[in-house]
């Protein structure tokens, strides 16, 4: 990424915090009333505040072990179920009607299940984030395994390979950037099932440090609590993304998009224009 765009995007987060301290710092109420929310200012000295406690980085590394662990299990059994559901006519028989029927379940609706199935609160939320994180993984890798074409796994059956080396060396490598495009989403939807599961069953987490903020109405903890919810969104989705493109970096890659003035070529252009002059020129027929 150049320069320019880093400092575009820096600008962005600047502009959008500095008119959400205008808005607050002048009480604004027009549609919208401003008059209550804390000011930036207000949110940075709570947060400089948390950061000296230890019990800011309880909270923290406890909704990041529930993270890790939950999605962990859900992108390792996700991805078993969507191949095999892709892969083969009885896991899709077995297993389709019964993905479809609880896919569309909200996973913090069950949360009530997982207080009646497992013994202790910490594991009923493990067990919310890996729901909240299985169904995607589990859909984009039964489409990105389905959408393979079978000249691969053809060319591998003809030469004696068996079922497993068509797995391991065709139908895997091929499907892992959709695999990842689920592994993204799936990130995502577990930060918020995990946030609410432990707004309404949790001991320590951010998620209940933000609901026990707004019930004692200190609202500056409240967006303590949510500006950390958004940053660690944003570096365990962003850590997915990176392993993804390290994973797939035997794949081709388009093209860096610029303007081809005067005296600048395309990449590919060049590429194909070096191939041709390196091609020795095919030797002429007779003319009889």
């Amino acid at each position: 990424m150049s320069a320019g765009r880093r400092l575009l995007r820096v600008a962005s987060l600047a502009a959008a915090l500095g008119v959400w301290q205008l808005l607050t710092a002048l009480d604004v109420t027009l549609w919208l009333r401003f008059e209550q929310f804390p000011t930036v200012g207000e949110v940075a000295s709570a947060l400089a505040d948390r950061l000296g406690t230890d019990v800011y980085w309880q909270d923290l590394g406890s909704s990041l072990r529930r993270i890790v662990v939950g999605f962990l299990l859900a992108a390792v059994l996700g991805v078993a179920a969507g191949a095999a559901v892709a892969r083969s006519r009885w896991a899709a028989d077995l297993l389709g009607p019964l993905v479809e029927v609880v896919r569309p379940v909200p996973a913090i609706a069950l949360v009530p299940v997982a207080i009646l199935l497992l013994p202790t609160t910490e594991q009923g939320i493990v067990f919310i984030t890996f729901t909240a994180a299985f169904f995607p993984v589990l859909v984009s890798t039964r489409h990105a395994v389905s959408a393979l074409g079978p000249v691969w796994e053809e060319a591998v059956l003809t030469m004696g390979g068996g079922r497993l080396r068509v797995l391991f060396s065709v139908v895997l490598p091929g499907s892992l950037p959709g695999i990842f495009g689920g592994l993204s989403v799936g990130i995502g939807v577990s930060w918020i099932c995990v946030i609410s599961a432990e707004m309404i069953s949790g001991e320590y987490g951010v998620g209940y440090r933000t609901w026990q903020d707004y019930t004692v109405v200190d609202y500056p903890g409240v967006f303590v609590g949510m500006a950390t919810i958004g940053v660690l969104g944003w570096l365990t989705s962003t850590a997915v993304e990176v392993l993804g493109r390290r994973v797939t970096a035997w794949l081709p890659r388009p093209a860096a998009r610029g303007p081809a003035g005067p005296g600048r070529t395309p990449r590919g252009a060049a590429s194909a224009a070096a191939a041709f002059r390196r091609t020795p020129a095919a030797p002429k027929e007779p003319v009889s």
